[in-house]
């Protein structure tokens, strides 16, 4: 079921994939001690500091999740909330140090795991595979939470 011809689909391939990319992001997560959505926080803090809707429209969460999230995460002395030179009304949310570190390590160590999941194919099959996500991701106008900041 899922192949066609001896193959398997496209959309079969792409979702059995999401499942290993999200199994990876879940399985470092929990060694971390924090849930997939407050690693997906800390990687997209890595490059910014973020208003608080800004995220809840990158990880498509409502208002409530992503003070719920920031919450934790400043309770664990990872995040601080800061004025918003743009506005006095809002917050700004950033990485504390040893925020920054510990996303710097997670990122590194979650990127080791999803870039093992393609451990078999050749460097070429990579830059490709790469060139068509990327396009995709594009597209469909996916916000980047997950970056390379080189």
């Amino acid at each position: 079921m899922g192949k066609q011809n001896g193959r398997m689909g496209l959309s079969t391939a792409m979702v059995r994939n999401a499942f290993l990319v999200n199994a990876a992001y879940s399985e470092n997560s929990r060694e971390y001690g924090f849930s997939p959505q407050q690693g997906q926080l800390l990687c997209i803090l890595r490059s910014q500091p973020y208003g608080m809707g800004e995220l809840g429209a990158v990880l498509g969460l409502a208002k409530s999740s992503v003070t719920g999230l920031v919450d934790r995460l400043e309770r664990g002395g990872l995040v601080r909330r800061e004025p918003d030179p743009a506005d006095s009304r809002a917050v700004r949310v950033a990485l504390t140090a040893r925020g920054g570190k510990i996303a710097d390590q997670f990122y590194t160590e979650t990127r080791e795991r999803i870039l093992g999941l393609a451990a078999g194919l050749t460097d070429a099959e990579r830059e490709t595979l790469a060139a068509l996500l990327a396009r995709i991701a594009d597209e469909n106008n996916v916000s980047v939470i997950f970056m390379d900041l080189d």
